[in-house]
């Protein structure tokens, strides 16, 4: 089985399930839409508690900020069977997160957040469409190829996120509303965009090989991160074109 470009998707996830307790896409699919389901509640509560009291809706953005990289990072060193239990959890922290932050954004930004959001399932449901047709075939140098590109956006965010607690700097151009931040939000989303057609490529050869019914919750967890992902980006892009 190829790897997906997604980290938390790799060839060790899956195992072998036998009759009623095999995975299946459909499972998949009601799992990742329960997860999104308590992702938009906690942030429409997070969101509200800012708008009425800025000051609990602050801590409940940092809660959800610890909480939901402490829930996807124990997802790395758990038994996967308890993704029934972290996903949810993952769910719930990450909508604290994204509902102030969303606030905050639709405060500057009238009308960004729909749009988004719109952008973001639009995206999503495209490159389902682009696997299903073959437009873009699942390959192992494509798989390497967006793992390494995460890898190295990731370290650009750590490192820019040590930059602006530790100094008064930030890294040059790529957060700014300029040809190479346009450029730099652009190059991002489509590696966000691509990883959706390894993930859906995997998470079909695990259906067709049997995976046990349990990783449903934890293919789930890894679409998850993609979609959050994939719409703070884009909430990023549009920030950046409407600064202009």
């Amino acid at each position: 089985m190829m790897r997906s470009g997604n980290p938390y998707l790799n060839d060790d996830s899956f195992g072998f399930g036998t009759g009623q307790n095999r995975m299946t896409l459909e499972g998949v699919a009601n799992k990742t839409m329960f997860l999104l389901g308590i992702c938009v509640f906690t942030a429409f509560v997070s969101w509200t508690t800012i708008t009425v009291n800025p000051g609990l809706g602050t801590i409940l953005f940092f809660i959800g900020v610890i909480g939901s990289l402490a829930a996807a990072i124990s997802m790395w060193f758990i038994d996967k069977r308890l993704a029934v239990y972290i996903g949810p959890i993952y769910a719930a922290f990450e909508g604290l997160f994204l509902g102030p932050f969303s606030g905050l954004m639709e405060a500057y930004y009238p009308g960004i957040i729909v749009q988004a959001v719109g952008l973001t399932f639009g995206l999503f449901f495209t490159m389902l469409v682009v696997y299903r047709a073959r437009i873009i075939k699942p390959s192992q140098n494509l798989a390497i190829g967006l793992a390494s590109a995460i890898g190295a956006i990731m370290l650009i965010y750590m490192g820019s996120f040590i930059l602006a607690i530790a100094t008064p700097y930030q890294i040059p151009y790529i957060h700014g509303n300029g040809p190479i931040g346009i450029g730099f939000s652009l190059i991002v989303i489509s590696v966000g965009a691509l990883t959706f057609v390894m993930d859906f490529d995997f998470i079909e050869k695990g259906v067709e090989q049997g995976a046990p019914k349990h990783l449903e919750w934890f293919a789930a967890f890894g679409l998850m991160i993609t979609l959050v992902w994939l719409y703070i980006e884009i909430v990023r892009l549009l920030a950046k074109l409407r600064s202009r």
